[in-house]
């Protein structure tokens, strides 16, 4: 079979295309859906694998990143979702999405066992720097994670492009909960640390990690591994030659995931995909 993607779009949502892009690349077909088509029930949700909140600035970022569209979902398509999950299908927010999964509740989400339940239990704030971030950032991922989209990686450099990225929970005991559970996916780390070895909980200073957020949190998953939200963008670095230093490196210097023209990002939503076709 092949995996259906919903791709979303409207409302300022801006990486809809290279989101759109990224998934066919890996085998998948994929939908530009505008959220209104959703929420009035011109399209269902039920008849895609895979769910996609892309990068951008919905609603202006206006009451904060995400929060307006994070509503909207969270509200009129709150059904709709809680099957989508209930259903083990995947869903994606990357920069803008991310903070509107955030926002609807959907990530971290309740523990194990439980369905959606549409609560925040985190935000997604002001960096650090006082201003918007434009640069490249080294991530390293969990390998004991329960994400589906994450398995098998371990270090990508890819660009962050995002003015509220620092993630926060209330206190540090809920974040321990996180990290026990193995859902601090990926984080920021030092460039010149071993692949496998650079993730901390210690704060890494700017730029390293570009927002400032608690124990270096790039993006985190649910309690299922289904549902994943991270501010860098992935899909920015889908070919090896978009890489600012693409010809400095070579297979053998980069961290393994780089076969010929492919970069470093495909294979996250490759994982998917392919995640999608096992379960059919």
């Amino acid at each position: 079979m092949t995996p259906r993607v919903a791709v979303l779009f409207g409302f300022g949502i801006n990486c809809d295309h290279e989101t759109k892009a990224v998934f066919e690349l890996v085998g998948a077909t994929a939908d530009r859906l505008h959220v209104n088509r959703l929420i009035s029930g011109d399209e269902r949700l039920e008849d895609y694998d895979i769910l996609a909140v892309p990068g951008g600035f919905s609603f202006g970022d206006h009451l904060g990143s995400g929060r307006l569209l994070g509503n909207r979902m969270r509200f009129a398509m709150r059904d709709a979702l809680q099957s989508f999950v209930d259903a083990g299908k995947p869903i994606i927010g990357i920069c803008n999405g991310f903070q509107v999964l955030v926002k609807t509740g959907l990530l971290p989400g309740p523990e194990a066992g439980h369905s959606p339940d549409f609560i925040q239990r985190g935000s997604l704030t002001l960096n650090d720097s006082g201003r918007y971030e434009d640069r490249w950032v080294t991530l390293e991922f969990d390998p004991e994670s329960p994400c589906i989209w994450t398995k098998g990686m371990t270090r990508m450099e890819c660009p962050v492009r995002h003015g509220e990225g620092k993630y926060v929970m209330p206190s540090a005991d809920d974040i321990d909960r996180l990290d026990a559970n193995h859902q601090l996916t990926v984080r920021y780390v030092d460039p010149s640390t071993p692949p496998g070895a650079g993730r901390t909980d210690e704060a890494l200073p700017y730029p390293l990690s570009p927002n400032g957020s608690m124990r270096n949190i790039a993006g985190i998953c649910d309690a299922t591994g289904l549902v994943f939200g991270l501010m860098p963008h992935p899909e920015a670095i889908y070919a090896r030659w978009l890489h600012p230093l693409h010809t400095r490196h070579d297979s053998e210097a980069s961290s393994g995931a780089l076969d010929g023209w492919e970069g470093e990002g495909l294979q996250l939503f490759r994982n998917a995909v392919e995640y999608v076709k096992q379960r059919s």
